[in-house]
């Protein structure tokens, strides 16, 4: 596990285990890494709740309630539909905060707008607040799920503070 990679999970857990909180994760192009990376820690079933890999679309509609007609308009990876999925997966495993991940990893898949390696996040509380941001991560498929994967937990270790 990469030193970087595991000291911001610790850091997430101990803020969260801090709150008596738990997270979820709705993963899509990342594949449950961020899911493993988290309870790759032991005790972290103290603050980490559970996952829906919703790689497929008829996972994020049936799972997470992603309507066909916004995936079609907008597309999986997009600021709209990591801005359902994540507080969905909240809802979904009773968490207290949660992640959601939506990209291109490639090497196939990308387009002039959405070329490879674009990935949309957002992260989301119980308590309503959200936010989101566009990443563009360079590499082989692995280095952008990896780079997504460590930018999720980041990015919830900032949203935490």
């Amino acid at each position: 596990m990469n030193a970087n990679l595991m000291e911001v999970t610790a850091d997430v857990g101990e803020m969260l285990r801090q709150r008596h909180w738990k997270m979820a994760t709705a993963e899509s192009c990342t594949g449950g890494l961020v899911a493993a990376q988290c309870t790759e820690l032991p005790g972290s079933s103290d603050w980490y709740a559970g996952s829906v890999v919703a790689y497929g679309n008829n996972v994020k509609i049936a799972l997470l309630g992603i309507s066909g007609d916004l995936l079609s308009r907008v597309g999986a990876v997009s600021e709209e539909v990591v801005s359902i999925m994540a507080p969905a997966v909240l809802r979904t495993i009773g968490a207290h905060v949660a992640v959601a991940v939506s990209g291109i990893a490639g090497p196939d898949g990308g387009t002039e707008d959405k070329p490879v390696g674009t990935v949309w996040m957002a992260w989301a509380d119980f308590q309503e607040n959200q936010r989101t941001e566009l990443f563009h991560f360079e590499g082989d498929r692995q280095a952008v799920r990896e780079q997504a994967t460590f930018a999720a937990l980041e990015g919830l270790r900032a949203f935490l503070r």
